[in-house]
């Protein structure tokens, strides 16, 4: 009987450890999401910024290129 008692309480203690996991992570993430509300979206790319190799490409079928 006394080894049942103990692999309960070892139990219990691996669950109250991955509840304390748990807690610290949600509270990460929270933090994480406050800061980064905080710190605002930032706007994409201007097109002085935008990359020359994909400037102009839309989603979809693209119209053949000509020869140089």
């Amino acid at each position: 009987m006394a080894n049942k008692t103990r692999s309960t309480f070892q139990k219990r203690q691996k669950e109250v450890a991955r509840q304390a996991r748990r807690k610290d992570k949600e509270a990460k993430r929270a933090d994480a999401k406050l800061k980064k509300a905080e710190a605002g979206v930032t706007p994409a790319p201007e097109t002085p910024d935008e990359d020359p190799d994909i400037a102009g490409i839309g989603l979809g079928p693209q119209p053949p290129l000509d020869d140089l």
